[in-house]
C-alpha cells in the first residue's frame, strides 16, 4: 500500500525563515506615550525657573507685610530690646518659612497641572526656581523692610521711643522651604495622577504563541496549502 502524500511543512508566517536570524524589532516611536521632546522639556524648564523666580517677589512683600515687628528702643547711649520676653525675634524665621511652604505646594501644584508630561529638566527646575524664588523674596524684604541703619533710626526716633528692628533671616535654611514643598507636592501628584507609560507590544517571533494548526487523518499537522 502506498502511503498517502503529506505536502511537506511551510514555516510559519511569525517565524523567521533563518532559525539563525533575531526576531523582527518593534520600533522605538510605539513605545513613546507622546511626551514632549528634550527642546520642548528644556524649553519649560527654563520658562518655569523664570517664572518662579518671578513669584518670589510675592513672597517678599508678604513677608514684609505679615512679619510680626521687633521693637527696639535707645536710651541715648545703646539700643537694646523694647519687650525682652516677646518672640517677635523668631516672628521673621517662621512666618518666612511658612509663606514659603505654601508658595511651593501651590507652584508645585501648578507646574504639574500645567506641564504633566514634563521630565527630569522640569524637575530639575522646580528645585532651582523655587532656590532662587526664595533668594528674591528674602533680599526683596531687606529692601522693603525696616533699615537696617539702627543707629541712624535711633537717632531719628528720639531716646525712649520705640521702633521697628531691621528685618533679618537668621535661619538661612529655610530657603529650602519653597523647592522642597514644591518637589514634594510634584512628586505626590505624579505618583497619583501622572500618565503610565504603556506596555510595549510583543515582537512576534521564536518566543511568541503559534495559533494552533489543522492536522490531517493521520495526526500530522498541515502546512498552508
Amino acid at each position: 500500500m502506498t502511503a498517502p502524500h503529506t505536502p511537506p511543512q511551510q514555516p510559519h508566517t511569525n517565524q523567521p525563515s533563518d532559525p539563525w536570524q533575531a526576531p523582527p524589532r518593534v520600533p522605538a516611536e510605539s513605545y513613546a506615550a507622546g511626551g514632549p521632546g528634550l527642546a520642548t522639556e528644556v524649553r519649560d524648564a527654563a520658562l518655569t525657573v523664570l517664572g518662579l523666580a518671578v513669584t518670589g517677589v510675592v513672597l517678599g512683600v508678604l513677608w514684609v507685610w505679615l512679619t510680626p515687628h521687633v521693637p527696639l528702643i535707645s536710651d541715648g547711649k545703646s539700643v537694646f530690646l523694647d519687650d525682652t520676653e516677646g518672640e517677635q525675634a523668631i516672628g521673621a524665621d517662621g512666618t518666612f518659612i511658612l509663606l514659603a511652604l505654601a508658595c511651593g505646594a501651590v507652584t508645585g501644584a501648578l507646574v504639574f497641572l500645567l506641564r504633566r508630561h514634563g521630565g527630569i529638566p522640569l524637575v530639575v527646575a522646580l528645585a532651582v526656581g523655587g532656590l532662587l524664588a526664595s533668594v528674591v523674596a528674602w533680599r526683596l524684604g531687606l529692601v522693603f523692610g525696616p533699615g537696617d541703619d539702627v543707629v541712624a533710626r535711633a537717632k531719628a526716633a528720639g531716646e525712649g521711643v520705640a521702633f521697628d528692628a531691621p528685618l533679618e533671616l537668621n535661619a538661612k535654611g529655610a530657603l529650602l522651604a519653597w523647592p522642597i514643598a514644591a518637589l514634594a507636592v510634584h512628586l505626590a501628584l505624579t505618583a497619583l495622577f501622572g500618565p503610565r507609560d504603556p506596555e510595549p507590544a510583543q515582537a512576534a517571533g521564536w518566543d511568541a504563541p503559534q495559533p494552533p494548526q489543522p492536522k490531517d487523518g493521520y495526526g500530522t499537522p498541515q502546512g498552508p496549502s
